[in-house]
């Protein structure tokens, strides 16, 4: 082996050799890096809840919100249970839906969707909010002027409440503005009562869209009648 060749060996092996420590200095660096990141975002109180930001509201005060969800200040943000947290705000009976994110670096987002009344349910002298979807979510002191009012019979359970909602929910908000009140007798038996003292024959809460859609009709042609007869849409009548 000529001196021009061990020199190149030597040379070769020495580069090989600061590879290979290179290689292993890069992969503990990256595991350090990694395990301080970990520690950063999952244990320190850098990223911590320092806020709880609430939107959506109209009815429910964002104190009343951020009280019911719990949100755990000071706990590392990634380690917040978020399903846990919109469990609670949905447990609020105003509340239809909510969704709930994380707002890096320190900040939990709870976007609520609230109820909206349809109608007035009267029961035990106590007035309820009404929804669309026959959920009754909220006190009230007195029925609000522009919204229906459910009066239930004696033997109308809970399913009648629903019914009730499918029927107003079906009116165009024209028609439903002329409704003064919903009477309940039973599921078979609804009749409405308009504004203007007529009265509305309704019968179940089956074919509501159609029903609507018909008395909507016979509203628009402001004809002088005492009562309406809807209850089989094909065939309505008035007096």
């Amino acid at each position: 082996m000529t001196d021009d060749t061990r020199v190149l060996f030597e040379q070769r092996r020495r580069r090989g050799r600061w590879s290979r420590w290179r290689w292993a200095l890069i992969s503990v660096l990256v595991v350090a890096l990694a395990g301080g990141l970990g520690w950063l975002v999952y244990f320190s109180s850098v990223l911590a809840v320092a806020d709880v930001e609430v939107q959506g509201t109209s009815v429910l005060a964002v104190d009343e919100v951020r009280a019911v969800a719990g949100v755990p200040e000071g706990r590392p943000l990634a380690r917040v249970d978020l399903d846990a947290i919109e469990r609670r705000v949905e447990s609020m009976s105003a509340v239809r839906d909510a969704e709930v994110s994380r707002a890096w670096p320190d900040g939990i987002r709870i976007e609520v969707d609230e109820r909206v009344a349809i109608a007035v349910v009267s029961t035990d002298d106590r007035f309820r909010a009404l929804d669309a979807e026959g959920v009754t979510f909220r006190d009230l002191d007195a029925p609000p002027d522009d919204l229906p009012l459910v009066e239930l019979g004696e033997e109308a359970g809970s399913e009648a409440v629903l019914e009730a909602s499918r029927v107003v929910a079906a009116m165009p908000q024209r028609t439903a503005a002329r409704v003064a009140s919903i009477s309940v007798a039973s599921v078979d038996e609804i009749t409405l009562e308009l504004r203007d003292g007529a009265t509305v024959l309704w019968g179940s809460a089956s074919d509501s869209d159609d029903k609507a859609e018909v008395l909507d009709v016979l509203l628009a042609q402001g004809l002088e009648v005492s009562e309406y007869d809807v209850s089989v849409p094909g065939r309505p009548t008035t007096r």
